[in-house]
């Protein structure tokens, strides 16, 4: 019988503003920079996850061909989601949808990283305290 999974705790970006998307996660979110073999790419952690960063002409802001909607970065507790919008308004990041209340009980907003991908800040009842 297979075992759950740990969840998704990688995710690889295609991008075309790769500085400014670096400075987006690293200095705006606050992931540290794991690993970064060259100019194209960037892999960043928060402890628990891995985001890559890489590098692609082929990236455009008008014609996105990324088949991604959004990825979620799971806060701790409620009250970090409001604390979080703060810190991400106060940065100027563009916010895509405001802080809401789900019908799960979660609660989240979503910003637009640089290159438009859609980064979704969220409290999850059933996963964010372990």
């Amino acid at each position: 019988m297979l075992s759950k999974t740990l969840g998704i705790r990688h995710i690889a970006l295609r991008v075309k503003n790769i500085q400014e998307c670096k400075y987006f996660y690293h200095e705006i979110l606050q992931m540290e920079i794991d690993w970064e073999p060259d100019s194209n790419n960037i892999y960043l952690t928060n402890g628990h996850d891995n985001l890559a960063l890489h590098y692609s002409e082929e990236v455009s802001n008008k014609n996105n061909t990324n088949t991604l909607d959004h990825f979620g970065i799971v806060v701790r507790q409620k009250s970090d989601v409001d604390l979080w919008y703060d810190h991400i308004t106060n940065n100027k990041v563009r916010i895509h949808q405001e802080i809401k209340d789900h019908r799960d009980g979660s609660r989240s907003f979503y910003c637009n990283d640089p290159d438009q991908n859609i980064v979704q800040i969220i409290w999850i009842p059933k996963i964010s305290d372990k």
